[in-house]
């Protein structure tokens, strides 16, 4: 049945109320949202002024990304714990904002690599918690094995790390970005620079220049392009997932009550008392009876 445009406002209104009501329910992760939105506001405002338009939208995508938690808890009635909402908040604003408005990724060393390795960690926790809660559903018949929980937390966050790089080769290769960082190194092994074409590999040591058109790079070696990069950024990646992965099996094991590192990062279904969408629409129906 097609609902009427009546319908739909009221059911986003009911959204709304439901979100604003998620974001007062824990004091903890309410400070660090409003906390960290009001300071994306502020760089936003700034960097309008400074005519900076790209780190703008970067603002514009931090601040629509920030009530991303909220959403997923109302719209799928499942409860994240403050931790885990925290993790996600600080790694959008670091990622977003701190990296891209203000060249972490460049000015301080390993930013990169540790918002990898939290991202394997928080991915690694969002695919033990999908799997975890379908395993727990009554109404199915499976009943999967911690080490098979755990496994499978492994398999999507690796998964997720491997699009991503996807993306950012892609972003390179047709926007002429350069998401997919370069490294210099001093030597190359290559089977391309074999005259005999027999697959020998030849070696290039003590590489303290390149020359291109012409004119030296001033570098103090060879540009890699990418590939150390992307593979330093999987196995960070891998790092976080093969941690949480561990400590979620000891969770699995003991049904939750044994304290691991999994214990702040693992999501519940939403109880009727805490379910604040359910209560709007209630709320609404009770009034318009």
């Amino acid at each position: 049945m097609k609902k009427t445009r009546q319908e739909k406002k009221q059911e986003k209104r009911d959204f709304r109320q439901a979100v604003q009501q998620e974001l007062r329910e824990h004091r903890s992760s309410f400070i660090v949202f409003y906390a960290l939105r009001a300071l994306v506001i502020v760089i936003l405002i700034r960097q309008i002024f400074q005519g900076n338009y790209e780190s703008a939208f970067y603002c514009i995508l931090a601040l629509a990304l920030l009530y991303v938690p909220s959403w997923i808890q109302v719209r799928l009635h499942i409860e994240l714990p403050p931790p885990l909402e925290i993790a996600v908040l600080c790694f959008i604003f670091a990622a977003e904002i701190l990296g891209e408005v203000n060249a972490f990724y460049v000015v301080v060393p390993h930013w990169d690599t540790m918002l990898h390795t939290l991202n394997g960690f928080l991915a690694a926790a969002v695919g033990f918690s999908m799997v975890l809660l379908l395993n727990d559903d009554e109404r199915l018949t499976f009943d999967l094995s911690p080490f098979f929980l755990a496994l499978m937390a492994f398999c999507f966050s690796m998964t997720i790390g491997v699009l991503w790089e996807f993306f950012e080769f892609g972003a390179d290769l047709f926007f002429h970005t350069d998401m997919q960082k370069d490294t210099v190194v001093n030597a190359i092994y290559s089977v391309a620079l074999d005259p005999t074409n027999s697959n020998k590999v030849i070696a290039v040591q003590g590489i303290e220049d390149v020359v291109v058109n012409g004119g030296s790079l001033g570098l103090g070696g060879y540009l890699d392009i990418g590939i150390i990069d992307t593979m330093k950024d999987l196995f960070v990646n891998f790092i976080g997932a093969l941690v949480f992965s561990v400590t979620g099996f000891f969770y699995a094991k003991s049904k939750g009550e044994k304290r691991t590192a999994a214990q702040g990062f693992v999501p519940s279904r939403k109880t009727a008392d805490h379910d604040y969408l359910r209560q709007a629409q209630k709320e609404r129906k009770n009034k318009e009876e």
